[in-house]
C-alpha cells in the first residue's frame, strides 16, 4: 500500500504554495530584506565605530604614556632641585655653625688668655708680697746687729756696681 497523492491534491497544494510565495514576496520579502540590510548597515557602522574607538584609545594611551613620562621627568627635576636646595641649606648651616664655633673657640681662648694673664699677675703680686715679707723677716732676724747691717749694705752696693 503505497500512498499516492491524487492529482487534485497535488494541484491544490502547488497552487496554495504559489499563492503563499506570491504573498510572501509581495508583502513580507521586502520588509525582511530591508531589516536584514538595516542590520548589516548597523553592524558595519558598529565595526567602524569600534575601529575609531580603538584608534582613539591608542591615541589616548600614547597621550597618557607621554603625560606619564613628562610627569616623571618633572618629578625627577623637582626631586633633584629639592636635593640641591637641601644640600645647599645643610652646607650653609654647617658653614654658619663652623663660623660660630670658631668664634666661640676664639672668644674662649681670649678669655682663657686674659684669665691666665690676670692669674699670673695676681700670682706675681702675691709672690712679690710674700718674697718681701720673707725677706723682711729674714733681714730682721739677721740684721739685729749693726755689724750685720753694714755687711749687707756693702754687699748690696758691690752687686749694684758690678751689674
Amino acid at each position: 500500500m503505497i500512498i499516492e497523492p491524487g492529482i487534485g491534491l497535488l494541484f491544490w497544494m502547488t497552487l496554495t504554495f504559489l499563492i503563499l510565495l506570491f504573498l510572501l514576496t509581495k508583502f513580507a520579502w521586502k520588509p525582511i530584506m530591508k531589516a536584514v540590510n538595516d542590520r548589516e548597515v548597523s553592524i558595519v557602522d558598529a565595526l567602524n565605530q569600534a575601529k575609531l574607538a580603538k584608534i582613539e584609545m591608542e591615541q589616548l594611551k600614547s597621550d597618557n604614556e607621554r603625560i606619564i613620562r613628562e610627569a616623571k621627568a618633572e618629578r625627577d627635576s623637582i626631586l633633584k632641585e629639592a636635593r640641591e636646595i637641601k644640600d645647599r641649606i645643610v652646607g650653609e648651616a654647617k658653614d654658619i655653625a663652623k663660623l660660630e664655633g670658631d668664634k666661640l673657640i676664639e672668644q674662649a681662648r681670649q678669655s682663657i688668655q686674659a684669665e691666665k694673664s690676670a692669674a699670673m699677675a695676681d700670682i706675681k703680686t702675691q709672690i712679690g708680697a710674700l718674697s718681701v715679707n720673707i725677706a723682711e723677716n729674714i733681714l730682721k732676724q739677721k740684721l739685729n746687729s749693726n755689724e750685720a747691717q753694714d755687711t749687707l749694705v756693702e754687699n748690696y752696693l758691690n752687686n749694684v756696681n758690678l751689674n
